[in-house]
């Protein structure tokens, strides 16, 4: 991996992590055209370079993570869907990982759902999330784990089914990024630390650089995002996933196969 080749993947982290458009699809996509999907330095970098993003989250909302106990708690009970579900079927994810079919047809019947999200909920204007809410909130997090659904689109979707309003359905969703993919990140880390996978100091730094440029980009990401969504819905991102989708279908099938990570 080159230098040039981090800071695109990192940037693509930053502006899609948190927009309900799959982060996973797009660092597959793109580290695929680079040729190096499927070295273990870059699984291990897409993985690691979430960090950055996770502190974009303590940064643009800190108080909010000082406010109660309570707040913990329905982080916790959010997150053990996919702790649960994580550890169940981590060889299945790991196959669909590699499938850009799985992928597209994700993109895509994820991008027509968004397109009717906003008429579906519409009238939700709720801001206060039970631990039932919570709860279920999780389980919606949990389909994310099929590449190219979109972990943020999930929740979102997921909030905003249970009455919550865009605004506090996003909002969530980020506060829930952070132990899900910080436990993701430990997780697939101390897998790689168990196959005897090390590090040169020239991957160090691109690690280095990695969460920096991801942790930049995703407070701007994150900004923008509630600014335009609390004032023209999802439909944007649902006409972008299904061109991506198509995208995907089109070129791996009729140009050149993608090499999937």
């Amino acid at each position: 991996m080159t230098y040039i080749q981090a800071i695109i993947l990192a940037i693509i982290e930053g502006l899609t992590e948190y927009l309900p458009v799959s982060s996973t699809g797009h660092l597959i996509i793109a580290s695929s055209f680079f040729g190096i999907a499927q070295e273990s330095f870059t699984k291990l970098f897409t993985i690691a370079i979430q960090l950055g993003t996770i502190m974009s989250v303590f940064v643009l909302y800190w108080k909010r993570f000082f406010q109660s106990v309570d707040f913990y708690l329905k982080l916790l009970v959010a997150f053990m869907p996919a702790v649960v579900l994580g550890l169940l079927f981590n060889d299945l994810i790991d196959e669909l990982l590699e499938s850009p079919l799985v992928v597209a047809i994700s993109l895509i019947i994820g991008g027509f759902i968004l397109l009717k999200v906003d008429h579906w909920f519409k009238s939700s204007e709720g801001d206060k999330i039970s631990y039932l809410t919570a709860l279920k909130i999780g389980f919606f997090q949990t389909i994310a784990m099929i590449p190219g659904v979109s972990r943020s689109g999930a929740s979102i979707v997921g909030g905003m089914s249970q009455k919550l309003s865009r605004t506090t359905a996003a909002e969530f969703s980020f506060f829930l990024a952070v132990p899900t993919m910080f436990g993701a990140t430990l997780k697939k880390s101390y897998d790689y630390y168990q196959d005897g996978f090390t590090l040169n100091s020239e991957q160090i730094n691109l690690l280095i650089i990695g969460n920096v440029i991801g942790f930049l980009v995703a407070i701007l990401a994150i900004k923008s995002f509630i600014n335009y969504l609390s004032e023209h819905g999802f439909k944007v991102f649902g006409y972008y996933r299904i061109v991506l989708g198509f995208f995907i279908l089109f070129y791996n099938y009729f140009i050149h196969p993608f090499t999937l990570i």
